[in-house]
């Protein structure tokens, strides 16, 4: 894996945070695309490995996401700098529109401007979630886990949280028991 300075990661993470609209799964194909792709700091499976833990904790994904992976990449200075470049733009443009909102807030304009962006926003989330489905859902077991995942949440409304925790037990069990069955068969 290749290296980067302070600097460097906290340089990405300001642009990131600060030209990427929706939020933190918005966010994910641009971190991807730096960190996976273009730098090669992390492997594919780490950066979903990634996503998968700060998913399951509490917090903004944006910043976690970038806690985690400047930690991962630098330690805690990393994690440190990555967090406040992730929402330094955040900080500045919410406090700036919410004040240009309070005096603009029956403007029809804005209001269609607003209504352009959830749309691209919704294509951001879903190709994120195709992406990283087409990388993590690649075995029978992983699309009954994904299966169970969608009833849980859609059907009987579980907390994610709690689907993940379950889903993180029965992956870990799983892969003792099959450890102890290939064990047993070198004997």
């Amino acid at each position: 894996m290749n290296k980067i300075g302070l600097k460097e990661l906290f340089c990405i993470f300001l642009r990131i945070g600060g030209f990427t609209f929706g939020g933190g799964y918005a966010m994910l194909p641009l971190i991807e695309k730096e960190f996976v792709e273009d730098k090669k700091l992390l492997s594919e499976d780490e950066f979903i490995d990634i996503i998968a833990i700060v998913q399951g904790i509490p917090g903004i994904i944006a910043i976690n996401s970038s806690l985690f992976i400047g930690y991962k990449l630098r330690g805690i200075f990393g994690a440190l700098i990555s967090a406040l470049a992730m929402s330094l733009p955040s900080i500045v443009i919410i406090i700036s529109i919410a004040q240009l909102l309070l005096n603009l807030k029956d403007n029809s304009v804005l209001n269609s401007l607003f209504t352009g962006i959830r749309s691209a926003v919704v294509v951001l989330i879903f190709w994120a979630g195709y992406r990283m489905g087409k990388k993590a859902i690649n075995n029978y077991t992983s699309i009954l886990y994904t299966f169970g995942m969608l009833v849980g949440v859609l059907y009987f409304k579980i907390s994610p949280i709690i689907l993940i925790i379950i889903a993180g037990v029965i992956g870990a069990i799983s892969s003792t028991n099959e450890t102890r069955e290939s064990g047993n068969g070198t004997n």
